[in-house]
């Protein structure tokens, strides 16, 4: 990589990512601005290096052997606000983010609070808590394709965003450079105690005291048929009303809430999160994935998605 000045070599990738786990970049760069995003991904493809995009490290699992190509590390965090909406360069804090727009009376970010991740990994991940998703006031957003380092605006309507999904995350050439956010006007008092509600609800429900991804299911969008189960567990048809079941609740119900394979664990407080108990492994924590997996199909014929980003493996 000599044609790409400040990259570094066999970098640890664990200080980079919210679950301390994760191997070794052969390459690391950090990009302080688009341009330096550009070039480096072009240097990159001059050199038939492949390459891996980092946020803010959050919703992500890195293989114990790293990764074998160049890692550029997002660092242009750049907002500005006019009126009620902010442009907002794709490596700004979810969380910085969510207490300057509810300082100038903006709702909408409320939700994002205390989430580690950064507005790019939110945006591709269709990041939601509490009934709210980020594509809820995204407008537009701007990405550059790695294949011919063109820029293209795209609406909300040409975003294609789903349940945790988005563009971005089918089509991985295109890598989110900034948006635009349209936000609500509403009394500053009301945002921030929206705010305090949901940080006092994660303290008490999530396993905060410990490094972890986050949510590592995507809550399958299925309704329960079968009446044995429904006997067995009269709740699941609260969850058939909402068309919604969270995963946790499966995971739980499947007996797994506390297991622990190495130094990783299926949270005992909230079963959607596996929590880094002190240097775990990545193939810890991939083996409690397959094995809620598998449980959760046997128990009730649910096919958990992973949420959580895997790379390297």
């Amino acid at each position: 990589m000599q044609l790409l000045p400040g990259v570094k070599k066999n970098v640890s990738l664990k200080n980079y990512t919210t679950y301390k786990i994760g191997g070794p970049a052969k390459y690391f760069f950090i990009a302080k601005t688009k341009d330096d995003l550009i070039n480096a991904s072009k240097t990159a493809k001059t050199l038939r290096v492949p390459v891996f995009i980092l946020g803010g490290g959050s919703n992500l699992l890195i293989s114990d052997k790293g990764f074998s190509g160049l890692v550029i590390k997002i660092f242009f965090s750049d907002i500005k606000f006019q009126g009620d909406r902010a442009f907002v360069e794709a490596g700004a804090n979810l969380t910085k983010l969510a207490y300057l727009s509810a300082d100038m009376g903006l709702s909408g970010l409320e939700w994002s609070a205390g989430v580690p991740g950064v507005i790019g990994g939110a945006i591709y991940g269709n990041a939601q808590a509490f009934g709210t998703k980020i594509s809820d006031i995204v407008e537009s957003v701007e990405a550059i394709n790695l294949r011919t380092f063109q820029s293209k605006t795209f609406t909300k309507q040409h975003c294609h965003f789903s349940l945790k999904g988005s563009i971005f995350k089918k089509e991985k050439n295109w890598v989110i450079t900034s948006a635009v956010l349209k936000f609500k006007l509403q009394d500053i008092n009301w945002i921030k105690n929206q705010i305090r509600e949901f940080l006092e609800y994660r303290k008490a429900k999530h396993p905060m005291d410990f490094p972890s991804a986050g949510s590592v299911f995507v809550n399958p969008e299925v309704k329960i048929t079968n009446k044995k189960l429904l006997e067995k567990f009269p709740e699941l048809n609260e969850y058939n009303e909402k068309g919604t079941i969270a995963s946790g609740y499966l995971i739980a119900k499947a007996g797994l809430a506390g297991k622990k394979i190495g130094n990783a664990q299926i949270s005992d407080k909230h079963a959607n999160f596996i929590i880094n108990l002190g240097e775990a492994k990545a193939k810890d924590v991939l083996s409690l994935i397959k094995l809620a997996q598998k449980e959760v199909k046997k128990f009730f014929g649910i096919k958990l998605e992973t949420e959580v980003q895997m790379v390297g493996f």
